[in-house]
């Protein structure tokens, strides 16, 4: 009996193509912490608090305006890997161009209008006016490389929607690197304090995306993007623009869910807020594992996705779940075993150290309860199912708003943490049980 034939879009998963796509991202967002410790430790010998205080505040706000665009990076790996798997080059070229496109006015757009971020910033926040100079000087120039940072977005999604992880990882480890090393020169061997610091940043972003403009158009078909047929077609722009929307609603309500954490936890004292803000690093450190293999997700699901080939899409989540299980069981018990003594490395406060004892346990599971949201977000962004992502995501907010309201009455921080935990269940729950039916209607 002859076999079926396959789409000529088919292709087989195996653990090693979904490790090749996790592990170099995942140690590509690695670095992302050593900078941050270096622009900490440079401010710090600068021999002004202020200056600390100042670098910690623009670092707040720099993450809220770039981090609410991340959403740049994810549509493009979704769309340019749907293309690859329909094997059409053209369209993967026309993806990247719009979405650089979109990057570098938004990237202006932001630029243009810093003066009035950093005003509602430092009137949210509220610093002495020492701090407040600091911030602004860091800010100011950080903001400059508002286009080259969120075109980086676009060009690693182009990257990892090609599974090129690697390339996207070298991309990573330039930009960060130079940064490391020109805050040292610009901020300290230069004296340029904390515009030194920021001009670092600007300059690692920038040379970064030089870098990776260069090696991306150079594979290209089309080195005029203006040749590509449909570049600029209506449906597409809108199905682009739809996507990033839904990602948009879906990481704000995400980022809501940790500022209602961290406000609920500023009322149950600063002691427990610190404790609690030492806690987080132990959540940040599971999801750097997650992300990584959410980005293989996206990549793999994609490309079934756009060649319509199911068994590629079946086996793309089987195993990226399964590698998701296993590295965030994995990091819950290497951070069980070494919890305290690096609870004891953040902090000195011996308060801070009791209170962070007390919910330790309840921090280093969340890779566990988080793995399957994470995953997921990784599924549905691939499969461009952005609708029902933000839907759930809104759905889970609303089971971590009612979780919160009965846990922490009654259980005080202890509470709070179990709804942390329920609500990262939610997330992956409600999107798993969605997962049968939409791909029913893809495979059909």
């Amino acid at each position: 009996m002859e076999r079926a034939a396959q789409p000529s879009g088919a292709f087989e998963v195996t653990h090693r193509m979904v490790l090749g796509l996790a592990l170099p991202m995942t140690f590509g967002f690695l670095t992302i912490p050593l900078l941050g410790v270096t622009d900490t430790a440079v401010a710090g010998r600068l021999g002004d608090p202020n200056i600390l205080a100042g670098l910690a505040i623009g670092a707040v706000l720099a993450d809220l305006v770039f981090g609410s665009i991340n959403f740049l990076r994810s549509s493009t790996t979704a769309l340019v890997a749907q293309a690859w798997g329909r094997n059409e080059k053209d369209e993967q070229e026309s993806v990247f161009w719009r979405s650089l496109l979109l990057a570098i006015v938004i990237g202006i757009a932001f630029a243009l209008i810093s003066p009035l971020l950093l005003r509602l910033g430092l009137l949210v926040m509220a610093p002495d006016a020492g701090a407040a100079d600091a911030t602004a000087r860091w800010f100011t120039v950080r903001m400059l490389a508002g286009p080259a940072a969120l075109a980086n977005y676009a060009i690693l999604g182009y990257l990892l929607g090609c599974g090129r992880a690697r390339t996207g990882l070298l991309l990573q480890a330039e930009i960060n690197g130079i940064n490391i090393v020109l805050c040292i020169v610009f901020g300290l061997m230069m004296k340029g304090g904390i515009s030194g610091i920021a001009l670092a940043t600007v300059t690692g972003e920038t040379t970064g995306a030089l870098t990776g403009l260069a090696i991306i158009i150079r594979g290209f078909k089309h080195r005029n993007p203006l040749r590509i047929a449909g570049l600029f077609e209506r449906s597409k722009l809108k199905s682009l623009f739809s996507l990033n929307t839904d990602i948009m609603i879906r990481s704000f309500v995400l980022i809501g869910a940790f500022l209602l954490m961290t406000r609920i936890g500023s009322h149950l004292g600063p002691v427990t807020l610190a404790a609690n803000a030492v806690l987080m690093n132990f959540f940040m450190v599971g999801s750097f594992w997650l992300d990584g293999l959410a980005n293989a997700a996206e990549t793999i699901i994609g490309r079934s996705v756009g060649a319509r080939f199911r068994p590629a899409f079946d086996r793309g989540l089987r195993l990226t779940g399964y590698w998701s299980l296993v590295l965030a069981v994995a990091t819950s018990l290497v951070m069980m075993a070494l919890g305290r003594p690096i609870v004891d490395f953040l902090t000195t406060v011996q308060s801070v150290r009791e209170i962070a004892y007390q919910q330790l346990p309840w921090a280093v599971i969340t890779p566990v309860a988080g793995c399957l949201a994470f995953l997921m977000d990784g599924v549905f962004i691939g499969a461009t199912w952005s609708h029902a992502m933000r839907n759930r995501m809104i759905l889970s907010f609303v089971g971590f708003v009612i979780a919160l309201v009965i846990l922490v009455p009654l259980a005080g921080n202890t509470g709070l943490w179990l709804s942390l935990n329920i609500f990262l269940l939610l997330r992956g729950i409600l999107l798993a049980i969605r997962v049968p039916k939409l791909r029913d209607q893809i495979f059909v």
